[in-house]
């Protein structure tokens, strides 16, 4: 192997420099991991010249997450160094790794060094398998080192102190807590960031040997029904304050991927935009008037309602009001095909070839199974970043649920709070579509599931009136802002809802079935 390398290997580190405070304190730089979503969770990146283990259980995924950490920052001045003890041949890892877009073959053997150690580990030498470590580090001069997996060097029993070491065969391991402590040593005196990489299990987790490493990443993957589910978790990080809690993350063919579980919007307490007095018109002739004026800018709004009753019509009319006055618009669809949506603005006199090539339409498809809130999250919020949009249409938040994988489902309304918290932390008005089964006198108009995370409840309700189905209309909640407490007849048109009059003189709306009161003329006309 030679040390020739790519000349444009450099420009794949990308390191915050350190830099001194005005106290005196020393700032160490931070290594970018290169997996999108990793950084923000280890709040800034990974430590330069840390010792962090990389643990889990078998196939959740720490092989490749080292290797596009490895990949990400070897360059020809200080190249990568990746042991493999007895995890898999070398051959046999780069086989399935050379299939992820971060590998590059042309740097294998100069910038990312790849070295064997079954032989020494065969042999039944500790002291080799370490001395072997210490000779490639010290010619190499590496600025990052991967072991995989030191738990696979297994004492010998029979050596005594464990001095020797022997193949994985069901042990229990001796002595290798103190081979960790010498390797750590070594590895903090050449100055280089190192991952070790080991099979635990979740109770393994209070070993003696994770007091020694200055970060740990837990990775886990659980089977929920017929789903699976990956995690992960920045159980410490010396010297940062990382983002607590558990991460979703995929493996994908561009490798791994980590959604954070708080938004950077939320994360160190950012600020938003200041609150805007402004209002949005909400497109629906006769729904302003009853809102006093519109949506106040920067609200969560939710519209509830049996199916057929036209809430992703007026859904659909927000968005279209939007285009209209060249705002940009977001819609995050679970229910119909993107084309469906299409035809509605169409129907709704938007031009919606012109506005997706002018970036002010975008119609993100999330309707697939097995998705995580944090992806979701992540996509949408990505996209309102994309083009700059100012209203988002989630339609519906039924399906968004029934489209999550089952363990996701247990923390739907929390998910769900964190996911209008942080479109509406960048000044977005969110409009979201409900289904809701009924609205008899004892069950809330929303749920008590969702409605705590909304600013403004708009509901729809069949009514029958003289042997005939009526749609009707009433905003329920609104804050910080005065709102009709009426109820509405409204009917769907070919162009969209129209708002009609009170309806008064019936009592026992709520019923489904409203009562004239004796000596009332009707009213609630849509004529």
């Amino acid at each position: 192997m030679t040390d020739s390398t790519n000349s444009e290997a450099p420009s794949r580190t990308n390191a915050a420099p350190a830099r001194a405070t005005g106290n005196g304190r020393r700032i160490l730089r931070n290594l970018s991991t290169g997996v999108p979503g990793l950084d923000a969770v280890l709040g800034g990146g990974l430590p330069e010249f840390s010792l962090n283990m990389v643990a889990g259980s078998p196939g959740s995924g720490k092989t490749t997450l080292a290797q596009q950490i490895l990949f990400t920052n070897a360059t020809r001045e200080r190249p990568a160094l990746y042991f493999t003890v007895l995890g898999e041949p070398t051959l046999k890892m780069l086989r399935y790794q050379q299939q992820f877009a971060f590998f590059d073959q042309e740097r294998v053997g100069n910038a990312v060094r790849y070295v064997n150690l079954s032989e020494e580990v065969l042999s039944g030498d500790l002291g080799a398998v370490l001395a072997r470590m210490t000779d490639e580090v010290e010619r190499r001069k590496p600025g990052i080192v991967v072991v995989d997996s030191f738990r696979t060097v297994r004492p010998d029993p029979s050596a005594g102190m464990g001095v020797k070491a022997g193949p994985a065969l069901g042990r229990q391991p001796m002595g290798l807590e103190h081979f960790v402590q010498r390797l750590a040593l070594h590895l903090t005196s050449w100055e280089v960031t190192s991952l070790l990489i080991g099979e635990y299990t979740d109770e393994e987790q209070r070993q003696p040997l994770f007091t020694i490493a200055d970060g740990i990443l837990w990775l886990t993957q659980a089977t929920d029904r017929n789903s699976v589910v990956r995690k992960l978790q920045a159980v410490k990080i010396r010297g940062q304050a990382q983002m607590p809690g558990l991460h979703t993350f995929r493996i994908t063919d561009d490798g791994v991927q980590v959604f954070p579980r708080i938004p950077d919007q939320q994360w160190g307490r950012r600020k938003g935009p200041p609150r805007s007095d402004a209002r949005l018109p909400t497109g629906v002739p006769g729904l302003d008037a009853m809102m006093g004026g519109g949506i106040p800018a920067g609200d969560a709004v939710i519209i509830a309602g049996p199916t057929g009753t036209g809430k992703s019509t007026f859904g659909m009319q927000f968005a279209a009001d939007g285009l209209r006055r060249e705002e940009a618009v977001v819609i995050a669809a679970f229910e119909e095909y993107p084309q469906a949506y299409l035809s509605h603005l169409r129907a709704l006199e938007v031009n919606d070839e012109a506005m997706i090539a002018s970036n002010k339409l975008r119609i993100t498809y999330l309707r697939p199974l097995d998705l995580s809130v944090d992806e979701t999250l992540a996509e949408i919020l990505m996209t309102v970043r994309e083009i700059g949009a100012t209203r988002v249409v989630i339609d519906s938040l039924t399906g968004f649920e029934v489209a999550l994988a089952p363990t996701f489902r247990e923390d739907f309304r929390e998910s769900l709070y964190r996911l209008v918290g942080a479109l509406t932390a960048t000044g977005v008005t969110v409009f979201m579509v409900l289904e809701s089964v009924t609205m008899s006198p004892g069950f809330g108009f929303t749920g008590e599931r969702v409605s705590f995370i909304t600013d403004d409840i708009i509901v729809q309700h069949y009514v029958e009136i003289d042997g005939a189905l009526e749609k009707v209309v009433a905003v329920v909640k609104m804050r910080r802002s005065q709102h009709s407490r009426d109820f509405r007849r409204y009917k769907i048109t070919g162009t969209g809802a129209v708002v009609g009059e009170s309806l008064r003189g019936y009592h026992g709306i709520l019923s489904g079935a409203p009562v004239l009161e004796q000596g009332t003329r009707a009213s609630g006309s849509l004529e």
